[in-house]
């Protein structure tokens, strides 16, 4: 039996040559998303081996998707593909549960590999990472807990995308007055209080790219 992928990335283009990567391989993308959100709605509704992802992605990051298979779908192991060899990404990454880091430069070499790997039990890091992990877990302690449930995280992202709290509530399948609250909570937690400081919050937790 083939294995069965669900493979997320914004872009059209990449999706179409990660998935004649996977088919070569003999293995079967059974759903295509465009953000995380999809992406963990088709895991529910499908139960794959492996969610293949990208890691910035709109409405929910790859790293934010992945904390929710953990909860929903744990037997989907994600891997998440990425351009980002910077510490605070990998780090967010592990600590969210991935189970393989692909740089995209390497997704040919890596990916078939990686998937292998992954399917066995064991974590995959692409070469050359394995410098970041240690500075990742170094900075660990300078960077802090983030104090935001998976919900305030994803509005923060959603901030930071620049929408209003009618389209967040709108994405999100909830009142104008809930994602208000949401902000305010996280404004309140964060002690930030004007949009734009959130945005570089949201930045350098890696939420979103720039």
């Amino acid at each position: 039996m083939p294995t069965r992928i669900v493979l997320a990335d914004d872009h059209v283009l990449v999706r179409q040559g990660v998935k004649s990567l996977l088919e070569r391989e003999g293995m079967q993308v059974v759903a295509e998303a465009s953000d995380g959100q999809e992406a963990v709605q088709h895991a529910q509704a499908l139960n794959p081996d492996i969610v293949v992802m990208d890691i910035g992605m709109p409405t929910l990051n790859g790293v934010d998707a992945t904390r929710e298979l953990g909860r929903c779908c744990p037997k989907a192991k994600p891997i998440l593909l990425t351009q980002h060899d910077e510490p605070q990404y990998v780090s967010e990454a592990l600590d969210a549960g991935v189970k393989g880091y692909i740089l995209k430069s390497q997704v040919a070499s890596d990916l078939i590999l990686a998937i292998r790997q992954v399917l066995r039990g064991e974590v995959y890091l692409s070469p050359g990472i394995s410098g970041a992990v240690m500075a990742a877990y170094r900075s660990k302690s300078d960077r802090g807990t983030d104090p935001l449930t998976a919900r305030e995280r994803q509005v923060l992202q959603l901030i930071a995308e620049g929408k209003s709290t009618k389209d967040v509530a709108s994405l999100l399948g909830v009142s104008v007055k809930t994602a208000e609250s949401h902000r305010s909570r996280l404004m309140q937690k964060l002690d930030i209080h004007e949009t734009a400081s959130l945005v570089r919050y949201a930045v350098k937790r890696g939420l979103v790219q720039v």
